[in-house]
């Protein structure tokens, strides 16, 4: 598929999300616009286990102030040459709202299976995670698919993304949520790459649950 072709998806997935938020009226409190930075540095210990820490800043409120600060640590487990395993511990504070304050320890295990397709890359990512907290803890299942596909040169190493993850959280024995984004990737060199994305978030149980989000991830490897 042509470059142009890949980037009207991508206009068409946006129009649709924004369509989707003018057809209700939000409060304040069910809505947010965010920007997310995400550092992930990873340590080879072998060809097939690397050892990661980093951390993530949201900053909420329209963008006025931090409402999600994550801190970890975790293994990854190359199984083969498309299955990767990766348990990882986060420390997580949020302040989604004035008067709302939230401490939580997180423990999650990613499944995810990768392969090519021509030239195109897609991935199929199951993850389980253990939320402590107050009052309720709670246990999901996030289903996320991407598909990835190189643009412009080799020599650029650049890539357009698209993508969808479900939630199920048996708190609520439903989903719960469902995320939709687009974005590129930019491979600087064998030591650093990061994303670029928009994210749209729709959650009827969560405050704020809908979500506009600009994102960025950082990804090193030493």
């Amino acid at each position: 598929m042509r470059v142009k072709g890949w980037w009207s998806i991508c206009i068409l997935i946006c129009v649709g999300a924004f369509q989707s938020v003018s057809a209700q009226v939000l409060s304040p409190l069910e809505s947010d616009t965010q920007q997310w930075t995400d550092v992930l540095v990873a340590v080879p210990l072998s060809k097939a286990i690397d050892w990661n820490f980093g951390g993530t800043l949201r900053l909420g409120r329209d963008i006025n102030r931090p409402v999600d600060e994550r801190i970890g640590f975790g293994m990854t487990f190359r199984v083969g040459k498309y299955l990767t395993l990766s348990p990882n511990y986060q420390y997580i504070g949020m302040q989604p709202f004035r008067g709302r304050k939230v401490w939580e320890t997180r423990l999650s295990l990613p499944v995810l299976i990768k392969f090519k397709v021509g030239k195109f890359t897609i991935s199929d990512r199951n993850l389980f995670e253990r939320r402590l907290r107050r009052p309720i803890d709670s246990t999901r299942y996030r289903n996320r698919v991407q598909i990835e596909h190189p643009i412009g040169s080799d020599k650029t190493k650049w890539s357009v993304f698209v993508s969808e993850e479900v939630f199920y959280d048996w708190s609520f024995d439903a989903w719960v949520r469902n995320r939709v984004s687009v974005g590129v990737t930019r491979v600087f060199n064998k030591h650093f790459t990061q994303d670029y994305y928009y994210l749209r978030q729709n959650d009827g149980h969560s405050l704020p649950g809908d979500l506009n989000v600009i994102g960025t991830a950082l990804r090193f490897r030493l």
